[in-house]
């Protein structure tokens, strides 16, 4: 028996059971999700008016600004609604779309982040290949790969889940419907299965981080020899001042007369003439 049939609602956990705690929640809540839409819409509006950013780093950050906002939206509203009426309640449909909606854009997510960091690596470490390896069409190429590769595993692991049995009552012990949680309601061996593809995404993510850290490491690299390579002209015309001053000290320097020395001459030719 799946959670379908055998359950029609479960019940989330509450920040608090203060009323006027509840309140603030909202209020807070409600502050983040207004700051993150305004910031994250301005930077859709900016790149998507504008001819001059239509560039591969600004297509992913355009990207990366709808997937962030689908994040926020998908549970932080639920959370502030039952927080506002002092509910626990969510459907079985609702928990189910929040589940999927949520693996949707944060497994997409990830995407745009390691191409971005491509892009930066490409950049600096590989100019001369940039329009070749970065063009117009292999970013929306990419892009639209993102969408639909993350479309695709969310709706795998969704199916998986929600189709399990549950026999462990219907309180899930966390502010949305999140997957782990779910499992632990099932009675059945089949979650296993779900463990696994958890177990495979994790690896994936993890591969992903480790490709993003290998690109900024190599634009590090190659940044602090572009610095290295300047630095080293920089004393040059020290150095030369260096060479020029001991060259002019070895060399032998013409006698210039003195002051005392004119004085003494004029002197010398003064009583030259009175003697004559």
């Amino acid at each position: 028996m799946s959670i379908g049939s055998s359950i029609t609602h479960c019940l989330l956990l509450t920040f608090t059971d203060t009323q006027e705690l509840q309140l603030w929640h909202f209020l807070l809540f409600l502050g983040i999700s207004l700051a993150a839409l305004l910031g994250n819409s301005l930077i859709i509006t900016s790149t998507a008016c504008n001819q001059h950013l239509h560039n591969p780093t600004y297509v992913f950050l355009f990207n990366l600004s709808l997937l962030d906002l689908g994040c926020i939206f998908t549970a932080v509203p639920r959370s502030m609604a039952n927080s506002l009426w002092d509910t626990r309640a969510i459907s079985y449909t609702a928990c189910a779309a929040q589940v999927f909606f949520f693996l949707f854009f944060i497994l997409t997510e990830f995407s745009p982040l390691t191409i971005m960091s491509y892009d930066c690596y490409v950049a600096i470490c590989k100019p001369l290949h940039y329009g070749t390896l970065l063009g117009s069409r292999g970013c929306v190429h990419m892009a639209a790969a993102a969408w639909g590769i993350g479309f695709l595993t969310a709706l795998l692991h969704t199916a998986n889940t929600f189709s399990l049995p549950l026999c462990q009552g219907n309180a899930v012990v966390q502010f949305c419907c999140e997957i782990p949680q779910i499992l632990k309601l099932s009675c059945s061996h089949s979650y296993l299965r779900e463990v696994g593809l958890l177990v495979v995404d994790a690896c994936l993510a993890c591969g992903c981080c480790v490709f993003v850290v290998r690109s900024y490491v190599q634009i590090f690299r190659a940044k602090l020899r572009i610095r290295l390579s300047k630095d080293s002209t920089k004393p040059f015309p020290h150095a030369t001042l260096w060479l020029f001053f001991f060259r002019a000290v070895s060399l032998p320097t013409p006698k210039f007369p003195t002051v005392y020395t004119l004085i003494s001459s004029h002197r010398r030719r003064i009583h030259s003439f009175n003697s004559a």
